[in-house]
């Protein structure tokens, strides 16, 4: 299988991720008019699940390293699979709760909020488990993204009443993602060989890994995506019936690119782990704030109808952001 063991490729790949993560919510806009969030979200989780198994059939299972895709399932022990099982359905109830507060909140806040928090409490959870770099950089570096979270937080208060939707369930339901989400990245993790070239018996390979927290994932989505259909937390239910009597192809593939967008960001993250650290890979990976941020403000203008001094705190929030990003990478390397 194809293995990243340079720490520099390492970090690339993780801005790649950083990238993924923070652009595949663009699908999701782009559908909003036309296709209640709850209906994405079937092929989202479709495209997530699709893309992993691509990866895992081909870089998975070529070179003479590791184990081949097939084999590595073969031998699996029953408590990794459900470790990276639990870690799918744990991300997907986050990310379901995710998008709703993108559907209520958009981008620019409920990205910097429940990904933020994600950010802080993965790396926290990732480096007890795994202390690898400087916890001093790294936590300073989770310290300055937290300190950017609380900025967007005043920012989104900026906003006029009527722009501000739903405000407080905007920021709630964004803040319950962020603690969800900072725990499954290590469900994964526990389920993989620490080390990617000689694979301990028993344990995943990081594609393996990735095509089973993917399975969970789609899964749970039966549950959690039912219920949300059911009882959402704007506007009337949403029938199963309108998947199929309102989508077309077009609403279709856009989903499902979402979903191939947000899996490639986490096998990049998954591979890259082993060079930097999960703790690491996971931190920068959720830098994806700052690139939704950037979407949310400059291009689907969620901010223009702030009050003056806005602009002033966004610029602090990127700020606060790119400082932090900068530690988190350097704790590695100090």
């Amino acid at each position: 299988m194809v293995i990243v063991q340079s720490y520099a490729v390492a970090i690339i790949l993780c801005f790649v991720t950083m990238l993924c993560w923070g652009s595949w919510a663009n699908t999701q806009k782009l559908t909003s008019k036309e296709w209640r969030f709850q209906l994405f979200y079937w092929d989202y989780a479709i495209g997530v699940f699709l893309l992993a198994l691509v990866l895992a059939l081909t870089m998975g299972s070529i070179g003479s390293e590791g184990r081949s895709f097939l084999e590595d399932i073969a031998q699996a022990e029953s408590s990794a699979v459900w470790s990276a099982l639990l870690g799918g359905i744990i991300f997907n109830l986050a990310n379901i709760l995710l998008v709703a507060a993108i559907d209520i909140a958009g981008m620019a806040v409920a990205f910097p909020i429940g990904i933020g928090l994600a950010l802080a409490l993965g790396v926290i959870v990732n480096y007890i488990a795994t202390p690898l770099g400087n916890p001093v950089v790294l936590f300073l570096g989770v310290g300055s993204v937290v300190f950017a979270i609380i900025v967007d937080a005043l920012a989104y208060k900026k906003l006029p009443a009527q722009g501000q939707k739903t405000t407080v369930k905007g920021i709630v339901i964004s803040i319950l993602a962020g603690v969800l989400m900072g725990f499954f990245y290590r469900f994964v993790a526990a389920s993989m060989s620490i080390d990617f070239v000689n694979l301990e018996p028993g344990k995943l390979s990081p594609y393996t890994a990735v095509v089973i927290f993917s399975v969970g994932l789609l899964l749970s989505n039966f549950i959690w995506n039912s219920i949300i259909m059911v009882k959402p937390f704007v506007g009337e239910p949403v029938p199963f019936g309108d998947y199929f009597r309102k989508g077309n192809l077009k609403l279709h593939m856009i989903g499902i690119l979402g979903g191939v967008i947000w899996s490639l960001g986490m096998s990049l993250s998954i591979i890259a782990s082993g060079a930097a650290g999960f703790a690491i890979s996971y931190g920068l990976g959720q830098g994806a704030t700052m690139i939704a941020a950037f979407w949310g403000v400059f291009i689907w203008k969620e901010f223009k109808e702030a009050t003056k001094g806005t602009n002033r705190l966004l610029a602090f929030m990127f700020f606060s952001y790119i400082i932090g990003l900068g530690l988190i990478i350097i704790a590695r390397i100090v």
